[in-house]
């Protein structure tokens, strides 16, 4: 049987098997079933979309901490400053690895917490490139409690705000938890598509401002680039 590219006839993979054809027949039923294969019209055998949702799943269970500390640590090592690297975790945003730099300022972030969604720059930087449904459900956990001056204390002015990061692909926090500290993030990426985590440099004002902080926008991108790819993303793909 002549089959087109990606399928096989049932003899072929009977023979590619060493088994007889209805060994092979019985296997593709129960797999068919499952939507692990399936029956194309000329009668030959393809993989069923079923495959797709089990890849997605075995992308999604990549540590993501491990691919992403070598960005990190060189990050650091390059500019002096604290990395964190913050995970969407259901309805939270937790930080999961954090590298402190030689000019690495005393802060509140600690791994393990979950971060001040409605100050911290990683927050903004997942939210930003969420679905409506989960920025939804992070933001219910929001406070808008007055930090400093600069801190954004209303749900309408932050969704806003999440709009303005949307558009120019990156988030800051000027001085909005802690006023002497300011930082850039960037989103990550997981195979679905959707913002998974985030990853941000973050300064003491007095040596570093956010005018100059934002620089080093590139090497941020290219971190989170490559951290996104090695999780399945596809860079071709829209952003959701």
């Amino acid at each position: 049987m002549e089959c087109s590219t990606g399928s096989k006839g049932l003899g072929e993979l009977a023979e590619t098997l060493d088994v007889h054809r209805s060994t092979v027949l019985r296997l593709l039923q129960t797999m068919e079933a499952r939507d692990f294969m399936r029956r194309r019209g000329d009668g030959s055998w393809t993989l069923g979309f079923g495959l797709a949702g089990v890849a997605v799943t075995a992308l999604e269970g990549i540590e993501i901490r491990g691919i992403a500390q070598p960005w990190l640590r060189r990050l650091s090592r390059e500019f002096g400053h604290t990395i964190h690297l913050a995970e969407l975790n259901d309805d939270e945003i937790v930080y999961i690895d954090k590298v402190e730099g030689r000019r690495a300022v005393r802060m509140h972030s600690r791994i393990g917490t979950v971060v001040q969604v409605h100050t911290a720059g990683v927050a903004k930087a997942v939210l930003a490139f969420s679905e409506e449904p989960v920025r939804d459900r992070v933001l219910e956990s929001a406070t808008f409690e007055r930090f400093t001056s600069k801190t954004i204390t209303t749900a309408d002015d932050y969704r806003r705000a999440l709009g303005e990061v949307r558009e120019r692909g990156w988030a800051e926090d000027d001085g909005e938890f802690e006023d002497y500290i300011n930082c850039i993030a960037v989103p990550v990426f997981d195979a679905g598509g959707g913002a998974r985590a985030a990853i941000s440099l973050t300064a003491l004002r007095a040596i570093e401002p956010l005018s100059s902080l934002r620089r080093h926008l590139p090497r941020l991108r290219e971190a989170a680039r490559d951290i996104s790819i090695q999780l399945g993303w596809n860079p071709d793909r829209r952003r959701p």
